[in-house]
């Protein structure tokens, strides 16, 4: 009976698109997203060998995806290089094909802007249940924590974005002449 981990070269090509799109939302930039995405692609061929029977290919790849980014992220931390923030005058001034109108582009932009305010543990889960619509279950195997962590982190991440975008409809809006 061949191995899960025997037909990864033939899957990879097929997770590419989900695993680009965690990388992307992980990273919050094209360069890093590529370098990660590349990076876990050849450990994940590296370790094909460690992909169990009846093992999920994509939960296995997103596990892979996320303990590199969190790697990269410490040895930035030790080289005093800080992972670039989001430009919002970037975010504004490229249009979403998708926005049928300007108010869905705003929203979207808040939804965003609220997403990346969150921290990194709320950020992580949410990306991975809401995002890339992995179970409570997947998400907890995938960041290697407790489902019950995984359910907290949703529901302070939730509450997080909902009083985030309330504080953003509370505030008056300045009429101009």
């Amino acid at each position: 009976m061949p191995n899960e981990g025997d037909c990864l070269p033939n899957l990879l090509p097929t997770l590419l698109p989900q695993l680009r799109a965690f990388a992307m939302r992980l990273s919050g930039d094209h360069h890093d997203a590529e370098d990660l995405l590349q990076f876990a692609c050849m450990r994940a061929l590296e370790r094909a060998h460690q992909l169990q029977p009846g093992t999920c290919a994509l939960s296995w790849a997103f596990a892979i995806v996320h303990s590199s980014w969190i790697n990269e992220m410490r040895s930035r931390r030790v080289r005093s290089r800080s992972r670039s923030e989001w430009d919002e005058n970037v975010i504004e001034s490229v249009c979403d094909p998708c926005a049928p109108t300007p108010e869905t582009e705003l929203m979207h932009q808040q939804i965003l802007t609220a997403l990346n305010n969150l921290p990194e543990g709320q950020r992580d889960v949410m990306l991975l249940v809401a995002v890339e619509r992995f179970s409570y279950r997947e998400a907890a195997q995938i960041l290697e924590i407790p489902i019950g962590t995984v359910m907290s982190r949703m529901s302070r991440a939730r509450q997080a974005i909902g009083a985030m975008l309330d504080e953003r409809r509370q505030r008056p809006r300045l009429l101009r002449a």
